[in-house]
């Protein structure tokens, strides 16, 4: 996700890891005759911090196949909009010490997309898991929250083929899509070079989830030498290896 400079150093910020992260919860709720939708979240740790009317949200937009925009960003006053098209869309404000709400006026097909909430530390970002938005008639919306999800599988298929081994690395079903995917020998080296060639990120039609595949081709007599696959991923890290498949 694009990084901006935050306005401010909110009172009680910390860095990422520092307990003061997004829990991730959110309500949804309906207003008005048209289509005003407003997104609740539990914005930072559940205890609430010092300080929290003051410190500065982000939230963010991200519809498919773009890379995501910010929307605007609130401290102690009004919302500030990255452009002032927004400003008939978009509305935000803060409730409590935890609480910080986004609501979409009129929203139609094109505000389709996962929204995010951004908390500003010292030195970086702390991002939600985002609350998805679809749209599906003139008067139905459905926001669901799409939470951070391991992967559901992780293994190695190999095949032989002539002088050369391939070996193929299958990650599936995990959220959100951004992942590490890397190679290492038996010494826990990062393996490198034009025998490794990386896919990117897929999601199969009607669902939520993503995959992703990586291949590493050795010379046949190096077959008995052990390679691991490798992820690094927002829910954590995990290592397989070729033996036992």
């Amino acid at each position: 996700i694009p990084w901006e400079p935050c306005p401010g150093v909110p009172e009680g910020a910390g860095a990422a890891g520092g307990g003061k992260s997004q829990t991730g919860r959110s309500r949804v709720w309906l207003a008005g005759s048209g289509m005003a939708i407003a997104v609740r979240y539990s914005s930072l740790s559940g205890t609430g911090i010092s300080g929290f009317q003051s410190a500065y949200i982000h939230w963010y937009q991200h519809m498919p196949s773009r890379a995501p925009q910010r929307i605007l960003y609130i401290g102690s006053g009004q919302a500030t909009y990255d452009d002032n098209s927004y400003r008939n869309k978009y509305t935000s404000w803060k409730q409590g010490t935890s609480v910080c709400i986004l609501s979409v006026r009129d929203a139609n097909s094109n505000d389709e997309g996962t929204y995010y909430c951004a908390y500003c530390g010292y030195y970086n970002k702390v991002f939600g898991s985002g609350t998805k938005l679809i749209v599906s008639g003139k008067l139905h919306a459905i926001f669901h929250a799409t939470k951070q999800s391991r992967p559901a599988n992780f293994e190695i298929l190999q095949k032989e083929h002539k002088n050369q081994i391939m070996y193929v690395c299958l990650i599936e079903k995990f959220y959100p899509d951004v992942i590490r995917v890397t190679w290492t020998d038996k010494g826990n080296k990062i393996v490198e070079g034009d025998n490794i060639v990386k896919g990117d990120a897929w999601k199969p039609t009607k669902e939520d989830k993503y995959s992703i595949s990586s291949w590493l081709t050795v010379p046949a007599e190096k077959k008995d030498e052990n390679y691991y696959c490798n992820y690094e991923h927002e829910t954590g890290k995990e290592s397989v290896t070729k033996q036992g498949i």
